[in-house]
């Protein structure tokens, strides 16, 4: 399934540490956006990686679910990318 992760870290050092095991999972879209394509223990493995990173007080994290029907009418205006959903991610 395809999803949108957003975040909101407070702290520089957690904040450097969860964008970096992002990028191990999928694209970057904007600064705190990613897409990712994930199955579910990929999503699994990601939302317990970040479980130990954050600090459940001061930091979010939200995994929003993307069906074929909504990406398919994903709109962009000015800046941004679009990510295609055949492009292969390697977990490293």
């Amino acid at each position: 399934m395809r999803y949108l992760i957003i975040y909101d870290i407070a702290d520089p050092k957690r904040l450097s540490k969860v964008a970096k095991t992002m990028e191990d999972f999928g694209q970057r879209v904007q600064k705190s956006k990613f897409e990712m394509e994930l199955n579910k223990n990929q999503l699994k493995i990601l939302q317990q990686k970040i479980k130990q990173i954050i600090n459940k007080d001061e930091d979010g994290v939200k995994y929003i679910p993307l069906c074929k029907k909504c990406t398919s009418k994903i709109e962009i205006i000015g800046e941004g990318e679009f990510i295609d959903p055949d492009f292969e991610y390697y977990i490293v």
